[in-house]
């Protein structure tokens, strides 16, 4: 019983072209490289079979829907709905961003820095927030979507999405229960895809489903053999890339490793090489890992294309300390622990492992240990930072706005790749360009090891 969510975000337009805004009035179309990058994207999705499609009605997101599912290849059409249109910047509309910023400076400040706050005029001499109308309009969408696709009911149902930036952004923090303040922690690229999977909550859960964000913002399909140049352009400020380690044997069987170190085993030597291939053309000033072996192999798998980058050791990123669970298989715990096992899956933030550490602990230091890191870097500095599941979720949570209770809310695939840029410093809010992203491990799905935490 589960329901999966692509998001894809429309192609490159002509406004996109010319930076000029583009908001829900329907005078910008599709380019060529929009359309080359909708059939990409199909041809990315070959493989899954959906269910139901549903667009934006504004051509620029309509095209795009046509396009990837006739390359799809799954007969599809798609339905369209009013509630997937773009944000209401009609007083902007058609003006290029520079302009925007020369006639409307407060405004436009308001816009980039809290753009739940800012107010425009419409014609009619009324006032309205843009971003608060959108999000009631996500929301609207959202119920329809989980009444006519109940994650409860039997089977798994595969539901494609496309529509345009903003409106995207809100029904992902919809979806994951933010608020509208959340809006410029996200990044969506032309013909990105975004992966959702809802599934039943856990009993006594206060929500009827769980939303884990699988993968946010990935474009790699897009240019064929996955390469660092393929992930999204970097802007001003410092730059982290967070990397989950390779594989290992207790990964692969299930076990909890915690602070045990277990190497990696052969397939995690690989994924820390297909990552390492993936970014050699990027440029690292610095890379940081985990002090424990798994994490400390991946970064240097990674680092064999990036020779004198110096790699250094973080204690505060080591994996969570599961105590007496660590080396035990999920049925072993169960047995013994059953009732704090439950607790950890639906409500992990209550939960203290025995003679282990509880998730505010690896909150706690995961967040100092990569605070510090963020806070030495210079403005055009990129780094490397490899650490675990439990700690990349709590940053990635943290990053998200999201709490300790959230953490079955982000995914992290063994040699996945997450994206964070700070384009005000590191002292300012973050941006998560993208998160998860797998594909230099073969195809669009994350299929690495579910193993255990």
């Amino acid at each position: 019983m589960s329901l999966r969510i692509l998001l894809v975000r429309h192609g490159l337009s002509s406004f996109n072209l010319e930076h000029r805004i583009q908001g829900r009035d329907d005078l910008s179309s599709l380019t060529e490289e929009g359309l080359q990058q909708a059939a990409a994207t199909g041809a990315a999705l070959a493989e899954l079979r959906l269910d139901a499609a549903y667009s934006s009605p504004l051509r620029r997101a309509l095209h795009t829907a046509e396009a990837l599912l006739a390359a799809q290849g799954g007969g599809l059409t798609p339905q369209l709905d009013n509630d997937l249109l773009e944000v209401d910047l009609a007083p902007w509309t058609g003006l290029l961003s520079s302009e925007v910023r020369e006639r409307f400076p407060e405004q436009q400040r308001l816009w980039r820095e809290q753009p739940e706050a800012l107010e425009l005029q419409r014609a009619d001499g009324s006032i309205y927030r843009p971003i608060p109308e959108l999000m009631a309009q996500a929301r609207r969408f959202a119920d329809r979507l989980l009444a006519a696709h109940d994650p409860a009911a039997p089977g798994h149902h595969t539901v494609l999405v496309v529509g345009h930036n903003a409106i995207l952004r809100c029904l992902l923090l919809v979806l994951l229960d933010l608020p509208a303040s959340g809006f410029r922690r996200l990044r969506l690229d032309n013909a990105s895809l975004s992966v959702l999977n809802l599934t039943v909550a856990e009993p006594g859960s206060a929500r009827r489903f769980s939303v884990q964000i699988e993968s946010l913002n990935g474009t790699a399909h897009l240019h064929g053999q996955p390469c660092a140049s393929h992930l999204p352009a970097k802007g001003p400020g410092p730059r982290l890339l967070l990397v989950r380690h390779g594989e290992t044997d207790w990964n692969r069987q299930g076990r909890f490793q915690g602070q045990i170190d277990i190497p990696l085993n052969s397939n995690g030597h690989a994924q820390a090489a297909a990552a390492g291939e993936y970014l050699r053309r990027l440029r690292f000033e610095r890379a940081y890992s985990s002090s424990m072996a798994r994490p400390r192999q991946t970064a240097e798998g990674i680092l064999r294309h990036h020779p004198g980058v110096p790699l250094t050791s973080v204690s505060d990123l080591v994996e969570i300390g599961h105590g007496h669970w660590e080396g035990r298989l999920e049925q072993e715990i169960a047995a013994e622990w059953g009732p704090l096992l439950a607790d950890w899956k639906r409500a992990p933030e209550t939960v203290q492992m025995p003679e282990g550490e509880t998730i505010h602990d690896v909150w706690e230091r995961s967040l100092r240990g990569w605070n510090r890191i963020a806070a030495g870097l210079a403005e055009h500095e990129t780094a490397l930072v490899v650490a675990h599941d439990a700690v990349n979720k709590t940053i990635l949570c943290a990053l998200l706005g999201l709490g300790p209770a959230d953490i079955w809310a982000v995914k992290q695939g063994n040699g996945g790749v997450t994206v964070i840029d700070y384009p005000e410093g590191a002292d300012q809010p973050p941006v998560v360009v993208c998160l998860n992203q797998t594909a230099h491990l073969g195809g669009v799905l994350d299929r690495t090891a579910a193993g255990a935490l």
